[in-house]
This record gives structure tokens, C-alpha cells and sequence, in this order.
């Protein structure tokens, strides 16, 4: 009685206006992902490792920000700036220019982290929080492993000469993406070009955001530059255009100039040559399953995660989306119950796989009308 479906649909209904083009970065190492399918579209020796400097900073402020999402933080806290911490903002070093025995909150602390790039502000919230900069080490190294970083340390929360605090450009990327992912509000602190502190003792500082890509019309919001004369300059950034986000990391670039104009380069290359397809949206019904035995004669069904592809523009057509089920289904049917399969093919090749559930009960039918419904398909196959 059961028979297989199958219902193929091609998207091919896109205009391709950009053919693939070769690439190459002036980094030592780089990397580029498109946010939302999780898809790499380019890298270059993206597991050796680097010394992250600044970027460092990424995860001393996801530290703070997952503490003030659990309630154990608050933006508004103080914390009384230590002779250490002081030091940093007197030896040359980026600085929030903060003053031993200042209370500074939190708030002020993390945007003069984010916007300043303050070596002095990571150690006053790191001995805030944890009460000394190595045990908060301890902690952003913990977090690190917790969200897939596997060949990171970090040895400080400032990410200044330290051996022993290293990473690669891809588990920067993975850090990137937690932040935006995890902490979208509190990440829009990263899009700021400015941040002006009322300091203790002084006139009130404004200093600029050291992002260069924020300034241009690329779409960017974050993320955070990097500089050590061991290393030379850093970036990792991410662009949202139209509901499109990239994110790229580059590490050993030469100049200033060439860390924008390669960053620049890297996120137009993922927006001129690939497409996003939202394939899925969670938890929205796609389509609709046949139902044997059931007071209704089908029901929607839907995924638990949104899913996306990214597809070479010129190569969209050789995508394909198939649903699969044995039918039709027969009743009862609970919501919830895996009814189907999503399958997305590219180029011949299976790219995923995803259960379909059901987005409703379907009840059975009573046995008057199940036997008319099996006499109507024995003689007429209709079900």
C-alpha cells in the first residue's frame, strides 16, 4: 500500500551576474566563512599558529558578556582599578588611560576594551572578575575549549607579548562567531566608532574605533585589529549586507594599509562570487506530507534548524532539495513525530540530511469510515 515519493526541487531560478575568480591574500595565514551555513569559502594555512594580540580581546569580553547573560555580572558594577592594571596605561600600550584607585563599571571597562583596544581595561575587568589576570586566563582558555578552539591559549586577557598566548586564524573565527551568535545585543558594541570616557581626575577622552573597515561602505560591524612586531597586524572582521553576514580572519599581514585592503578584499570576494540559499527556516512548515487513516488527508511538516548553502554563483542550478518519505504516512500521527527527510544535493553529491517532523496531531479515522477509505483504494487507489 506504501509507496515511495520523492519531490525534487531545483533552484535554479537565480541570475548569475558573477563567474569564480582566483584569489590570493597578502597574509601569512586567512580565512572566510559565510555565517549563517557555516560554509568556509576560502582559506590559507588556517591552522598554523599566531599570536593573536588584540584579538585576543574577542573572548575577554565574551567572558564578561556570558557572565551578564547568567545575572552573575552587571553592566553597572564597579571595579577599583589596580596599581597593575595602571601600569599598562603608562607604558605605551593601547590604553583606556584609567587610574589606580578609579571605580570604572563594567560597562566603561568592556567598551574601553572593544572601542579602545585597552590593555589597561582587560586587566581591571580580568582581576574584577576572576581577582587576578591568570586566573582569568584559566578561564578564557576553559571557554576556548568549551566552544571548539582546540589549538588556542591564553596566557592574558590582553593578548600583549606572551609566548604561551596563541591560536589559529580558524579557532578565531569559531570565537567570532559565538560572540555574534551568543551575544548578538551586547556584539553591537563592536560597530561603535567611538567611545568618549568621563575619566577620574581629567577631562572626559574620545578615542576611535582601530577597526579600519568600519569607516568604509562595506557593511561592517566588528570585529577587532590585532598588532605584535612578532606577528605584524591582524584583523578579525565580519560585514552584514542585507541579511548576509561574513566573517573573515587574516594574521602576518604587512602594513596597515594592507590588513584593510586584504580584509576588504576577502569579504568582496564572498559576497561577488557565492549566494546564500535559505533552504529552511526552523520551526516553519515547508510542505506537505499525504496522511493514510487520518481525519485530515495531510499535514505540514517542518525542521528544528534553519539551513542554509552556500552555492558558487555560476554552479546554483546544480543544487537540489528533495523530500523523502515512505506514504503516505499513516495515522496517528503526534506532533513532533519524524515523518520525512530533507535531502540537499550538490553537484550529485548528498551535502545534508535533515528530519522532517510533523506540526500537528492527526487523529484516526473511526473503522467505518477506515474500511470505506480501504474500499475506495482497492478499487479506485484512491487514499
Amino acid at each position: 500500500m506504501f509507496k515511495k515519493l520523492f519531490t525534487y526541487i531545483l533552484l535554479s531560478s537565480f541570475i548569475f551576474k558573477f563567474a569564480n575568480a582566483n584569489l590570493d591574500i597578502k597574509a601569512r595565514t586567512a580565512i572566510l566563512q559565510d555565517y549563517h551555513s557555516g560554509e568556509i569559502l576560502y582559506e590559507k594555512e588556517a591552522d598554523i599558529s599566531i599570536y593573536p594580540a588584540s584579538m585576543t580581546k574577542i573572548m575577554t569580553a565574551i567572558i564578561a558578556f556570558d557572565l551578564i547573560k547568567s545575572g552573575d555580572l552587571k553592566l553597572d558594577e564597579k571595579f577599583i582599578i589596580s596599581e597593575k592594571a595602571w601600569r599598562l596605561s603608562t607604558a605605551g600600550y593601547s590604553s583606556m588611560f584609567i587610574m589606580v584607585g578609579d571605580e570604572v563599571s563594567v560597562e566603561n571597562l568592556l567598551k574601553g576594551i572593544i572601542i579602545a583596544s585597552g590593555n589597561d581595561a582587560c586587566i581591571a575587568l580580568a582581576e574584577g572578575i576572576a581577582g587576578t589576570e591568570e586566573e582569568f586566563a584559566i578561564l578564557m582558555t576553559t571557554k576556548a575549549k568549551e566552544i571548539g578552539m582546540e589549538n588556542t591559549n591564553f596566557a592574558n586577557s590582553s593578548g600583549i607579548n606572551n609566548p604561551d598566548n596563541y591560536s589559529t586564524v580558524r579557532d578565531i573565527l569559531k570565537m567570532s562567531k559565538y560572540l555574534i551568535q551568543k551575544h548578538p545585543k551586547f556584539y553591537q558594541m563592536f560597530a561603535e566608532k567611538k567611545f568618549t570616557w568621563d575619566r577620574t581626575g581629567g577631562d572626559p577622552i574620545t578615542q576611535g574605533n582601530r577597526n579600519p573597515l568600519l569607516y568604509k561602505n562595506l557593511g561592517a560591524d566588528g570585529i577587532k585589529t590585532g598588532y605584535l612586531a612578532v606577528e605584524k597586524y591582524s584583523l578579525a572582521s565580519s560585514i552584514n549586507r542585507n541579511g548576509r553576514r561574513l566573517i573573515a580572519v587574516g594574521s602576518g599581514f604587512n602594513s596597515k594599509n594592507a590588513r584593510s585592503r586584504e580584509s576588504t578584499k576577502l569579504l568582496t570576494y564572498g559576497l561577488t562570487n557565492y549566494d546564500l540559499v535559505n533552504i529552511a527556516t526552523a520551526n516553519e512548515p515547508m510542505y506537505n506530507i499525504d496522511v493514510w487513516l487520518g481525519k485530515e488527508n495531510s499535514v505540514n511538516v517542518y525542521t528544528k534548524q534553519d539551513i542554509y548553502k552556500t552555492i558558487k554563483k555560476a554552479k546554483k542550478k546544480l543544487l537540489k532539495v528533495s523530500v523523502k518519505y515512505d506514504g503516505p504516512v499513516e495515522a496517528p500521527i503526534n506532533k513532533g513525530d519524524k515523518i520525512a527527510i530533507l535531502k540537499v544535493v550538490y553537484s550529485d553529491e548528498i551535502v545534508g540530511e535533515y528530519d522532517l517532523l510533523a506540526s500537528n496531531n492527526v487523529k484516526k479515522v473511526n473503522l467505518f469510515s477506515r474500511l470505506l477509505k480501504s474500499l475506495n483504494y482497492l478499487i479506485w487507489g484512491d487514499v
